[in-house]
């Protein structure tokens, strides 16, 4: 039994906003992502592709939400994940949401170089690690 469903008249279990970082234009990871978490009860601000790193520190400075997802589909574009962790900490809010990082070229390893607070391989993945976050 789930009563998260906006649908249903529930409430959602967590607030998620996600976005493909600067110099990535591909979404489709990110958006398979976007549909197994609103499928598991997360309301999903899609920031969409080719967010830079202040766009994404603007939506963590409003806050109202409890995990910001970078995804990196090629491996050009992952270096952009590191320089945006550095601008939330630049900007004091890192510590406002927790970070949650993924996309094809990304491993755990990496997500803890950067100081990511989780790594989603998978879809699948990313709802439950989601879900870890939001119970820590």
């Amino acid at each position: 039994y789930m009563n998260w469903s906006k649908k249903g008249g529930g409430s959602y279990i967590g607030k998620y906003v996600i976005g493909t970082v600067e110099g990535d234009v591909h979404d489709i990871g990110k958006n398979i992502v976007i549909v197994m978490l609103e499928g598991n009860g997360w309301e999903v601000t899609d920031l969409g592709i080719d967010v830079a790193p202040e766009k994404f520190c603007e939506a963590a400075e409003k806050g109202n939400f409890d995990i910001l997802g970078m995804g990196a589909y090629v491996t050009l574009s992952m270096p952009k994940m590191a320089e945006t962790m550095q601008a939330l900490k630049d900007a004091g809010v890192r510590d406002k949401v927790k970070i949650m990082v993924g996309g094809v070229p990304v491993t755990q390893a990496y997500a803890d170089q950067i100081g990511a607070d989780a790594y989603g391989e998978t879809a699948v993945d990313a709802v439950i690690k989601a879900k870890s976050l939001i119970r820590t």
